[in-house]
């Protein structure tokens, strides 16, 4: 299933395991993985996915429908460091991209030894099984809580990191240590930091997308639902921050432009680059009732809020430098707010719950 034909000649793809790639971010990499001529092994433990048919996560056979193909796919914990040594012994990576982990801020606040002690020892798992068996090139999904509250913006790669204000920041800037250590110690080890900022929207096609387990801890998810009718109301948590209208000011970028920047990625690993550190963001920042307000004219429909209190460790704006990404990957933000709006409502109008529904409606 992973070969290619190149000038008549039949040559095996490259074999790129994906931690994690049965998650919203994970599996719109792997359709830009299987689209750019990669080979993806996709592994999940399904904390962040919904199973499907043939104990497979759902995201993944929708992708197998878009793209007329069938993906490699195991259910697997970074946790089973012997179901880790396993799966190496048989596939021969060229790469890893790394996404797996638990991923709540407020989640991380009550329970941060669980954050630690999952986040950090998968990745230990994962980086000394990648040594042993000579897998030298990672691409980790990190993130801009590493930033904490913006010393200035935009923020680019040289802002100071590790004042994060919650548990999940720390984890993120302490695995972003553990690997440029790593990679000081053997010359021979390449890896590509990606700092995501807000990822929203979702596939084309509508039949992939976020499916948050629960209430929604991000924005957009939350508001999606409040359109669709599964939740009464949004609370917007404060409206006295010095911004434009007094809500909250991100960076929100389309999830297929941050899976194209995993490709880029990807292909600056065999330069190789050594580590590299990169903001995956537009450069634009939008408030909480801007955001609202594109909404409702994806959607059609009135959007209902309440004004909530400020919850702790939010910063009023953040929002990116995006242009060493540019001038070194080559790769920028293509989609406009409208567009990430448009194609998540989309995802969301289909699947009004999510891949848990009988299939998405027409």
């Amino acid at each position: 299933m992973c070969s290619v034909f190149v000038r008549q000649a039949v040559t095996m793809a490259q074999k790129v395991l994906v931690t994690g790639g049965g998650g919203y971010i994970g599996s719109h990499c792997v359709v830009e993985l299987i689209e750019a001529g990669f080979c993806p092994v996709v592994i999940d433990n399904f904390s962040n996915a919904v199973r499907g048919e043939g104990d497979v996560p759902e995201s993944l056979r929708r992708i197998e429908k878009i793209l007329d193909t069938s993906i490699e796919f195991h259910e697997l914990d970074l946790l089973d460091r012997p179901g880790l040594e396993k799966l190496f012994k048989q596939h021969s990576f060229s790469a890893v991209m790394h996404f797996a982990g638990l991923k709540a801020v407020g989640e991380s606040v009550e329970q941060p030894l669980r954050y630690y002690q999952v986040n950090l020892t998968a990745t230990m798992n994962l980086l000394e099984v990648m040594q042993t068996h000579g897998v030298r090139n990672l691409v980790f999904s990190s993130s801009a809580t590493v930033y904490g509250d913006p010393q200035w913006l935009p923020i680019d790669e040289q802002h100071p990191v590790g004042g994060c204000t919650n548990p999940y920041g720390k984890t993120k800037y302490f695995i972003e240590e553990m690997i440029m250590d790593q990679c000081k110690a053997e010359k021979d080890w390449n890896a590509v930091l990606l700092r995501y900022f807000n990822p929203i929207g979702a596939h084309s096609s509508g039949l992939i997308g976020e499916d948050p387990q629960g209430i929604p801890n991000n924005l957009l998810p939350y508001v999606a639902q409040v359109a669709i009718g599964r939740r009464k109301h949004l609370n917007v948590f404060g409206n006295d921050y010095d911004t434009i209208d007094g809500t909250g000011v991100r960076d929100y970028i389309h999830v297929v432009d941050l899976a194209k920047g995993h490709i880029a990625a990807l292909k600056k690993l065999k330069d190789n680059c050594g580590c590299k550190v990169y903001n995956l963001g537009t450069g634009t920042g939008y408030s909480v009732l801007q955001m609202v307000k594109a909404m409702e004219k994806a959607s059609g429909i009135e959007i209902m809020y309440l004004i909530a209190p400020r919850r702790g460790g939010d910063v009023a704006s953040c929002y990116a430098d995006p242009r060493l990404a540019e001038k070194e990957l080559g790769w920028k933000a293509d989609f406009n707010l409208e567009r990430m709006c448009k194609d998540l409502w989309r995802w969301q109008s289909k699947n009004p719950t999510g891949f848990t529904n009988n299939g998405p409606s027409s």
